[in-house]
């Protein structure tokens, strides 16, 4: 019988969760890393057994953490067997996990500053990996998407990264801002038909599309309307949430805006929306059906200043036609006194029949769906603040 394995960031620390294919009974492991953030957590889908960890913390700064046993032990990828994980003054040791900039003279020369909140320029800081997605081809690949917004790849197994300066350098670099949550790219999509295109989505800038494995993009936010940016209808500039994309359709995309879900059938060249009859379309997340490409989830949030569910009663939305039409899903989720968020990377969904989805909470609840959002129940309560839910369906 098929397992799943849900791999859970939290504000401190890292969780797994695992259960037969029945889905019936969870056991928590962790917290692995505790006391850290942790951004994100994502496996290969090559293999299941090595899994990426992205570490954070505002003393010790980022480091990435890698298993080859399905998270029972971790290492830094890099360092040597034996050779001791902090240094004299007990800070942790990160020689293998360093994020830098491009700042060649080919490259990376005008890639200096982007624009601040008060219109000002502003120089790029590196904060922390927001998303770690890995290669659909070798084992060894991942891209990270990192704060302040950059893409970056390693090739060794998480040894050594090395950004990808044609997205910063694609001409509209100097021209993004951080969101109020910072300036994250926190999306990356791979084509499962053609691994060189890429989707990947920026706060606040927008999303964008590379067809050569990172080293020339194009922003793709033609139909976007953001009205508190100085041109509504500009090339970037908008704060796109969340994109979700079914592996069988690679041309359509779907999009959490931070007002408006979007629907794009042509890869991203043209959006229009598919908000409907939401009671709000705002809100983080949003994904796919595993097995209904036309069926897709949210879950709205009352406002950008009020990240809770409306009315405080927490509903995902479903619709089975691509948007527009869309069905509160209620059974087994609190209708009274709620007022968590669901976060931009914190839904996912696995591949049986019928199709499990998952999402975690800021305030530490893990919902699961085992029958496509029909029936749901909290695997798991009182976590810290859940950042992420990643899902493995282990034959």
């Amino acid at each position: 019988m098929s397992s799943v394995r849900l791999l859970v960031g939290t504000k401190k620390g890292a969780f797994i969760l695992t259960a037969d294919g029945k889905r019936e009974k969870w056991e928590v492991n962790g917290p692995f890393f505790a006391g850290w953030e942790i951004y994100h957590v994502k496996g290969s889908p090559i293999d299941p057994n090595r899994i990426y960890v992205s570490q954070s913390s505002g003393w010790f700064g980022q480091m990435i953490q890698r298993s080859d046993d399905g998270g029972k032990t971790w290492f830094q990828p890099g360092m040597k067997p034996g050779n001791p994980t902090t240094t004299p003054d007990g800070m942790p040791a990160t020689e293998s996990n360093k994020f830098l900039y491009d700042t060649s003279p080919e490259s990376g020369k005008l890639l200096t500053t982007h624009q601040w909140y008060d219109g000002t320029q502003h120089p790029w800081e590196f904060k922390r990996v927001w998303h770690l997605e890995p290669s659909l081809t070798d084992i060894d690949t991942v891209y990270a998407g990192v704060e302040d917004a950059a893409m970056f790849r390693t090739t060794d197994g998480g040894k050594n990264w090395n950004e990808l300066s044609g997205l910063r350098g694609h001409g509209t670099g100097p021209n993004w801002s951080p969101g109020a949550g910072g300036m994250g790219l926190h999306t990356i999509l791979i084509d499962h038909q053609n691994p060189k295109r890429v989707f990947i989505a920026i706060s606040a800038a927008g999303a964008f599309r590379t067809e050569d494995e990172g080293e020339t993009w194009k922003p793709i936010n033609q139909g976007l309307i953001s009205q508190y940016i100085p041109d509504p209808n500009a090339e970037v500039g908008h704060c796109v949430h969340r994109i979700a994309m079914h592996k069988s359709r690679p041309n359509t995309l779907y999009m959490q805006k931070h007002w408006d879900v979007m629907r794009s059938d042509n890869a991203g060249d043209l959006w229009h929306e598919v908000s409907g009859n939401l009671p709000t379309d705002f809100g983080f997340v949003i994904d796919v059906h595993a097995h209904e490409p036309e069926t897709i989830y949210v879950v709205p949030i009352k406002s950008d200043s009020e990240h809770f569910p409306p009315e405080g009663k927490l509903r995902v939305y479903r619709s089975k036609t691509g948007g527009n039409e869309w069905e509160a899903l209620t059974k087994g989720l609190p209708q009274k006194d709620c007022y968590v968020n669901i976060l931009r990377d914190a839904m996912c969904v696995d591949s049986l029949d019928k199709c499990g989805i998952y999402f975690g909470t800021t305030g530490g609840q893990v919902y699961a769906s085992s029958d496509s959002g029909d029936n749901w129940k909290a695997i798991v309560h009182d976590l810290p603040a859940v950042l992420s839910v990643e899902v493995q369906t282990i034959v």
